[in-house]
């Protein structure tokens, strides 16, 4: 699975409110053509780990113009697809052979889950396209006690013997509260480990950007991560304690704005974040001005 060329890094980046600028806050203009050149030298390999499926990556690399990546880790974490670009401009998907086969170990299926829960109203099942083969997502209202509903999936999940990854993020822009049922071993940081590894890639070797609850496994991992500055502030301060715990803090870059005169918030974030564990690659991401 090796490329031709050693991979110098790994650049592992969440796209909404990540890499996208879909958030409340602005983005710096000069951050993203500059992302653009970043991955596209060589021995930079680039993947994206989102919670969309692939039309809508499709969708987000035509609307924001962003650059094709190598790997797609979709559907949070649920699927890892090897993406090629032909000579036409198509795209051509690929599954990561072993993947799913890890995965079919312990999920019991979506239809399972779905009639565990079929009486909890506050799950509103999302829309068929959001679905997956091993991933089940609800939206929920963000009035409600998350914990206290998190610990009740659980006792359900424990009374029926079933096994799933529960995980919680924020749609800001939608004001509303997401959930995914995954497969046990299913989650960003165990698709990226499992990547890194199809690659022949180490953690030195290997940066993460997020923004999200979602994105907290791999946030206060052994993978040096980069949490960009327009991050909510509690996740900003789960991701720093979840890293403390682990004696992990100096794994985690917040992004504070102000580098190369960006505010720190999107893929200017991502690329403060590549000039913090990377100075070495500081080269490829200067201003067309200072090349």
């Amino acid at each position: 699975m090796n490329d031709a060329m050693p991979i110098r890094l790994l650049l592992c980046t969440d796209l909404d409110r990540t890499l996208i600028p879909n958030g409340r806050e602005p983005e710096s203009p000069e951050a993203r053509p500059r992302f653009r050149r970043l991955v596209a030298r060589d021995g930079v390999t680039l993947a994206y780990v989102t919670g969309r499926h692939r039309a809508l990556v499709e969708q987000a690399i035509a609307d924001y113009a962003l650059p094709w990546p190598a790997y797609v880790i979709g559907d949070v974490g649920s699927s890892i697809q090897a993406v090629t670009v032909d000579a036409e401009g198509t795209a051509v998907w690929s599954p990561l052979p072993g993947w799913s086969d890890e995965l079919a170990q312990t999920w019991p299926g979506a239809a399972a889950l779905q009639a565990l829960f079929a009486d909890l109203t506050e799950l509103r099942l999302q829309e068929a396209e959001k679905q997956a083969p091993f991933k089940l997502s609800y939206d929920v209202p963000l009035d409600l006690n998350v914990d206290d509903l998190l610990a009740r999936l659980r006792k359900r999940l424990e009374a029926a013997g079933m096994r799933a990854n529960l995980i919680w993020s924020i749609d800001e822009t939608a004001a509303v509260g997401l959930l995914d049922l995954l497969p046990e071993q299913a989650n960003k940081y165990h698709a990226v480990t499992f990547l890194m590894c199809a690659l022949g890639c180490d953690e030195n070797a290997t940066l993460f950007a997020g923004d999200s609850g979602n994105d907290l496994e791999v946030l206060t991992s052994p993978i040096p991560s980069v949490l960009v500055a327009n991050a909510h502030a509690d996740v900003r301060d789960r991701a720093r304690r979840g890293a403390a715990e682990r004696g992990l803090s100096e794994r985690l870059y917040c992004a504070k704005g102000d580098w190369s005169g960006m505010n720190g918030h999107y893929s200017a974030g991502i690329l403060e974040g590549v000039a913090h564990f990377r100075p070495d690659l500081l080269t490829f991401v200067e201003p067309e001005s200072g090349r």
